[in-house]
């Protein structure tokens, strides 16, 4: 994909400069043009404008007023005042009032114009990528502080009842009763493995570099089916999987949306079917593979499935109280690094299928 133009607002009473300005920058920026306020505001009702460029001596208004105006819905772009030398000492307090960014002097040079613009962007951009950054940051100490939280609650919880038990056991002369106290160590110690394994995939995969890889999905799926069907012999695995192109993608990262889906789907079955099913149908095209992973497990309600992907969410469902609360969370992590999405269509205790998208970087 092309990067997206900067878009650039010029308002300037006089046509000749709009004119001139938008056939010199047109190839650089999406470039709109107004001769007045009003012509103005209508293009902002539409379009997110990164840099603003506005005469200062304009009818009814000046340029340091319109400019003053778009702070609030536009606080993130840049403003730049065309002016003559009569207004200069108006311009700099306006600079200092942080309403203009920059200023340029009538008549003006297009190669100074131009570097000045260029200047814009690069604030601009920079700006962005400081705010994104700030946003990741934001979000990281979020899940920081809710991963502490969840140790506190998930880890410590199956280590007391093992403890438990164990002082149990040891008041235990019977054989066979202290064989049940193994099994329940056995099912704690389990539950502690799986959240530590997606606490590991969580930080792999928040970390892990982006390494695309040409992908067999027949040898891939395989290998995920061959990784889960000894949880439970009684599932029936089916697969669908049609690639007549070559498929470039993050492998490390599918394997972890696959791997958690399916995981999912063996944990938690129908008790009630007789048959229990998994199926996984996979289609590639030349531009982006389309994967479905259906059960007919106890499904999700409808009123749960938009928060399922959040962190730590767990529905009221007694059959889901051993899930982590991490699985899905860390494939929607996955799906957003490779740019793919995600839907999700269940009937409770009938069917669930969950399906995805991604982009084929080739």
């Amino acid at each position: 994909m092309l990067e997206e133009k900067l878009k650039v607002l010029y308002v300037d009473d006089e046509e000749n400069n709009l004119t001139s300005f938008k056939a010199w920058f047109r190839k650089q920026y999406d470039v709109f043009i107004a001769k007045t306020v009003v012509e103005a505001n209508e293009i902002l009702k539409t379009n997110n404008i990164h840099i603003f460029i506005a005469d200062q001596r304009m009818p009814l208004t000046t340029g340091i007023e319109f400019l003053k105006q778009t702070i609030e819905n536009f606080p993130d772009s840049i403003r730049l005042l065309i002016t003559g030398q009569s207004d200069i000492e108006v311009v700099i307090q306006a600079i200092n009032q942080g309403q203009v960014s920059k200023y340029i002097t009538k008549p003006w040079q297009w190669d100074k114009l131009q570097q000045e613009l260029e200047n814009c962007a690069q604030i601009y951009n920079a700006r962005i990528d400081i705010k994104d950054k700030n946003n990741q940051l934001l979000k990281l100490n979020e899940e920081l502080n809710k991963f502490v939280y969840s140790l506190s609650h998930d880890v410590r919880s199956p280590l007391t009842t093992i403890i438990d038990i164990v002082n149990l056991s040891r008041q235990e002369k019977n054989i066979e009763n202290q064989s049940e106290y193994f099994t329940m160590i056995e099912s704690c110690v389990s539950r502690l493995d799986v959240y530590l394994k997606n606490i590991i995939d969580y930080y792999r995969s928040s970390r892990t570099e982006d390494v695309s890889v040409d992908i067999d999905f027949v040898s891939l799926i395989d290998e995920v089916i061959e990784a889960h069907k000894f949880q439970d012999l009684s599932i029936d695995y089916q697969t669908d999987i049609d690639q007549k192109s070559i498929f470039t993608s993050d492998l490390f990262r599918i394997k972890i949306i696959l791997n958690n889906l399916v995981s999912n789907a063996v944990k938690y079955q129908n008790p009630n079917n007789e048959k229990h099913n998994i199926t996984i149908k996979v289609v590639v095209r030349e531009k982006a593979a389309l994967i479905s992973v259906t059960d007919n497990g106890i499904g999700i309600l409808n009123e749960n499935i938009k928060d399922i992907f959040q962190l730590f969410y767990r529905t009221n469902n007694p059959k889901n109280a051993n899930g982590s609360g991490i699985g899905l969370f860390i494939v929607k992590e996955a799906l957003e690094k490779i740019r793919g999405n995600i839907n999700v269509t269940s009937t409770p205790m009938v069917r669930t299928c969950f399906e995805f998208s991604i982009p084929n970087k080739r």
